[in-house]
């Protein structure tokens, strides 16, 4: 089906932004008030504030706390929103084709899709891991880490631990270890008293020599003590060979037992991306060059995650995306304009990670740094500054605020409805109900 609107049509020009993340978005913003229409694609009806996933996955915050309509945000600035999966590209024919068989014209068009979680190759891993890409993903483990601590409280002749392993030693996998280790130190103890919380095990395995490698050496050594006083084990020079349902094999051979094996050590391109007919890079990414002009287009940009300047990659975080997608669509105004186009330079305006209750580290590009409960108040503010809406600002300060006030009282956890299926090693509620 292919809809009346076309690159050859009368009228302003057409802008086609696939994704509604940080890169997408920043782009559509910096488009509001120039004479072109903005379509925007996106295969959900919300936009994901990613980087308070894990608070989601920990029982923290609800999914709708970090999720704000796409709709919501097209409607106020005169853009237009499509709900679907980018199937293809023509660029001669200026066109994209969804996986449901629409087909859009398009003047220009700006590739902000994101990424999925990258394996490197690692047996196992896409089977037996979750990730924490997604809403749904936060939702699916929260689910089982709430249930794994349930199933504790059967005893240990039903159900003797409960072991999680975080692979990858960045922001996410430290950010997330962090707050599993407080919740087996203090809200376990306050919902299950009767469960000893050294049956929760928390183990964070990372292939590098130390956590956190954007920061400064001392930001990492107090990330990493702060991690060993919440009781997490930290495995560091330690490559993982394969993953299987109950367990992860190192690289040195030795098997560690893992209920719930959770990856946060890197993104790739989606599979989908092999179908775009666009260049692509390392980890399948889409090429771009230093105007973000896809290689070989001149009129398809890719901004954020999804798109690698081979010759000056960015890292793939949100200042990165939010300055990327306004350039890209910077660029098309200038060539809206009869301009020539200009280079991307990314300002980096620095790194934060939290670890957990009054801790954080800061490193701003000033040189300046900050740990402890400074940090970890300067990074509230920072990400309810960037969360999409007032309610989600509101009720993300409230229930962040609960839970670190909470703390240790039974009032920091927010659950699901259903338990999810049971993970290896852990019994079903009927045999639950057979031994009580």
């Amino acid at each position: 089906m292919r809809e009346t609107d076309s690159a050859s049509g009368s009228g302003p020009p057409h802008v086609i932004i696939v994704g509604a993340g940080f890169a997408g978005l920043s782009a559509a913003r910096a488009l509001r008030k120039e004479r072109v229409r903005v379509t925007i694609i996106d295969r959900n009806l919300y936009s994901t504030f990613q980087p308070l996933l894990y608070q989601v996955a920990t029982g923290g915050l609800n999914p709708g706390d970090i999720a704000y309509p796409v709709g919501g945000f097209t409607a106020r600035r005169h853009t237009r929103y499509i709900r679907g999966d980018l199937a293809t590209t023509d660029a001669a024919a200026r066109r994209v084709k969804l996986a449901d068989g629409r087909e859009l014209g398009y003047d220009y068009l700006v590739i902000a899709s994101g990424v999925s979680a990258a394996y490197f190759g690692v047996k196992g891993a896409a089977e037996h891991t979750f990730g924490l890409y997604t809403r749904a993903d936060a939702i699916v483990l929260r689910d089982h880490i709430m249930n794994g601590y349930e199933q504790l409280s059967a005893g240990p002749d039903v159900y003797k631990e409960f072991a999680i392993t975080v692979v990858g030693g960045g922001a996410t996998g430290v950010e997330l270890a962090g707050t599993l280790g407080e919740l087996r130190s203090d809200v376990l103890s306050a919902t299950f008293s009767d469960v000893d919380p050294a049956r929760v095990q928390v183990r964070l395995v990372e292939m590098a020599p130390a956590l956190l490698m954007p920061f400064k050496p001392k930001l990492r050594e107090y990330a990493r003590k702060q991690l060993v006083a919440r009781g997490v084990d930290i495995q560091l020079n330690t490559k993982i060979l394969q993953v299987q349902p109950d367990r992860v094999i190192l690289g040195d051979g030795r098997q560690l037992r893992s209920d719930l094996t959770i990856w946060a050590a890197g993104v790739s391109a989606p599979e989908a991306v092999a179908g775009w007919n666009l260049p692509q890079g390392a980890g399948g990414r889409v090429a771009v060059g230093r105007d973000l002009r896809v290689k070989g287009s001149d009129r398809i940009f890719a901004a954020g995650d999804i798109a690698i300047d081979p010759d000056q990659p960015s890292p793939q975080l949100a200042q990165p995306a939010l300055q990327e997608g306004k350039h890209a669509a910077g660029q098309i105004i200038r060539l809206i304009r009869g301009e020539a186009t200009e280079p991307f330079s990314y300002h980096d305006k620095g790194n934060m990670a939290t670890i957990g209750r009054r801790s954080a580290v800061v490193q701003l590009a000033s040189g300046a740094r900050f740990t402890g409960t400074l940090a970890w108040l300067g990074w509230l503010g920072l990400h309810l500054m960037y969360l999409l809406g007032y309610r989600n600002r509101i009720s993300t300060l409230i229930n962040l605020s609960w839970r670190y006030l909470a703390w240790g009282h039974g009032g920091g956890v927010i659950v699901g409805d259903e338990p999810p299926e049971p993970l290896p090693g852990q019994v079903t509620q009927q045999a639950l109900r057979s031994v009580q």
